[in-house]
């Protein structure tokens, strides 16, 4: 009786730290021990690695379309402001004040500040406040003035490229744009030459 006491349950020194039973863990090993949620969120114990949070505190999900320093890839905009920024500083502008201002207006404010104070960033600066505002963008990669100040033409190029990207064709103006995504309102397709032998 005593043997067979022996084999089913095994002694267990206190001091041994190799068995699985009431003594301690093995070494390296401990016990997790987790609180029910009881359908409450967990909080985790870290937080990612970076999430801005809005002026409403709501953590940001979206982020530039391109970055700062892309300009390559749309050439024709970037020489376009880098000899004339006035006209893209036009162009969105319009975008971002959703027709209540035009492009030539715009652009001729920017040109004369420029003209006259060297300091048409501060204009422009606003601008991109608030078209981050709009879609909730965050500052990056430092904040709105600085990237105005710092790199003018990077900054509007970059403008330029997250509106087209969002589908605004900022040639045409805001009423031709708010046009073209009215319901109902189809784009032509493309002329197509018939063959010929």
């Amino acid at each position: 009786m005593n043997s067979t006491n022996n084999i089913m349950y095994p002694a267990v020194s206190e001091t041994d730290h190799s068995s699985h039973g009431h003594g301690h863990p093995p070494q390296g090993q401990g016990y997790v021990l987790q609180m029910p949620s009881y359908g409450m969120p967990v909080q985790q114990p870290y937080a990612p690695p970076y999430i801005s949070t809005s002026s409403r505190g709501i953590p940001r999900t979206h982020h530039w379309s391109t970055g700062l320093c892309r300009c390559l890839d749309d050439p024709g905009i970037c020489l376009v402001t880098c000899f004339c920024p006035c006209v893209t500083f036009g162009l969105i502008a319009e975008i971002v004040d959703k027709g209540n201002s035009t492009c030539t207006c715009d652009g001729t404010i920017y040109g004369a500040l420029l003209a006259v104070t060297g300091l048409a960033c501060l204009y422009s600066c606003y601008y991109r406040s608030k078209l981050r505002a709009q879609y909730d963008l965050p500052e990056a990669p430092c904040m709105d003035c600085l990237v105005h100040f710092c790199c003018e033409t990077c900054a509007l190029c970059q403008e330029y490229r997250e509106l087209k990207n969002r589908g605004y064709d900022l040639s045409i103006g805001w009423d031709a744009n708010v046009e073209r995504q009215r319901p109902g309102v189809a784009v032509a397709p493309p002329m197509i030459s018939p063959m010929t032998r």
